[in-house]
């Protein structure tokens, strides 16, 4: 007999890909989804799904996963993304696990994202094992925003099959989200009392664009492969740009230029 679980969904926004989210999901006890205020038809494609729907203001990822694992009644949770889905190969792979678990607290699962033109095999991109199948006494939210981890307290295993991931509409929303990200993640650092000048930004930007474009193979990636190691130069120099934006401020009085 297969151990019951729930599938949690954070929502905002997001019907493009919510329907094959959920029918992939549809082997599960349950399908929660906590929503932030969406104003599309994100609401009617859960409720269609027989999803059970919650509300919560956005404070970040941490905070709304926790509030959404209050709310769960099952041992096992697997969480997606509102622009993920489960290949079938993954799917069965699930299935099979959760009729087996044995001692695992998780399931690590592969994730295969598209990006530009082309689902991304190389730059650190592939394949981005994740902890998305776990038993709810089995984890810990740990994490800086934005991003969340779920960090296993006892044995992991690995699953066959890819998480279907498409990330971006278009490299304006990369934009976007690194703008958005950025901000986050400077507050972060400031709060815990972390400083940097401008060379700290240029040097963590070249260190990641040739870690992601050269280490990790992004040049095999094409142009795709380029793109995203740019952007993750940006992202790295805008960050810590934005800390020492943060550091900076009230420190100074500006001149007032004469006439």
């Amino acid at each position: 007999m297969s151990e019951r679980v729930t599938a949690v969904i954070l929502t905002f926004n997001g019907q493009k890909w919510l329907e094959k989210t959920l029918a992939s999901l549809g082997f599960c006890d349950r399908i929660l989804v906590v929503d932030s205020g969406s104003t599309d038809a994100t609401l009617e494609i859960a409720r269609a799904a027989g999803a059970d729907v919650l509300h919560r203001a956005w404070e970040g990822t941490i905070p709304q996963f926790r509030f959404a694992f209050e709310h769960v009644d099952t041992p096992w949770i697997i969480t997606l993304d509102q622009d993920e889905f489960l290949s079938p190969e993954l799917r069965a792979s699930v299935t099979a696990a959760l009729a087996a678990p044995g001692d695992a607290a998780g399931f690590m699962c592969p994730r295969r994202s598209w990006y530009l033109d082309r689902f991304v095999r190389h730059s650190g991109w592939y394949p981005d094992r994740l902890l998305r199948v776990f038993r709810l006494d089995g984890v810990e939210i740990r994490g800086m925003l934005p991003h969340e981890e779920f960090h296993p307290t006892g044995p992991t295993r690995d699953l066959d099959g890819d998480i279907i991931h498409y990330p971006y509409a278009d490299l304006a929303e990369h934009l976007d989200k690194i703008n958005s990200y950025t901000s986050l993640a400077a507050r972060e650092m400031k709060a815990r009392g972390r400083r940097a000048g401008v060379g700290t930004a240029l040097a963590h930007a070249f260190g990641k664009f040739l870690k992601q474009y050269v280490l990790k193979q992004g040049f095999r990636d094409g142009r795709a492969g380029l793109v995203l190691a740019v952007h993750a130069f940006v992202y790295a120099f805008h960050k810590y740009m934005k800390l020492v934006e943060l550091c900076d401020e009230g420190t100074s009085t500006p001149d007032i230029p004469r006439k």
